[in-house]
């Protein structure tokens, strides 16, 4: 799986230049004949369903739900990262060094890692899923 953080950053550098591009739609609105019903109303002017979805679900709410769980995976990430530094000091300290006075406060904080990790895992979890749920359905 590749980092949630090249995904957004690659994501948000191809909304950019389409954005700054030229020839691209979003470079120049496009011109309506005078008296003509926009595309997102019948003839008698009612919301289409695409219309009344679009209002259910704010503007730009799945792009910024990406992003906060780009940030959330990245936690995860970063905590998994955290266990594993925790458990080679765990070692280091208890093994090698012998230090015993400090054996159980670094597993205090292994436990805490811990409990957090699986934590975080399971929003991230559940928060893919809202995101999956907040897609437009083709």
């Amino acid at each position: 799986m590749s980092d949630p953080r090249n995904v957004a950053h690659d994501k948000k550098v191809k909304q950019e230049k389409a954005h700054e591009a030229p020839g691209s739609d979003h470079a120049k609105p496009k011109k309506r004949r005078k008296g003509s019903v926009p595309p997102a109303f019948d003839e008698n002017g009612a919301a289409s369903a695409a219309q009344t979805a679009a209002v259910e679900q704010a503007p730009g709410e799945l792009e910024k739900s990406v992003a906060v769980l780009s940030k959330l995976k990245d936690l995860e990430f970063h905590s998994r990262a955290n266990i594993e530094t925790l458990a080679g000091l765990t070692l280091t300290i208890d093994d090698e060094l012998k230090q015993k006075e400090f054996v159980d406060p670094i597993g205090a904080l292994y436990a805490a890692q811990d409990a957090f990790q699986t934590q975080i895992a399971a929003l991230v979890a559940s928060y893919e899923a809202k995101c999956e749920s907040l897609k437009p359905s083709a």
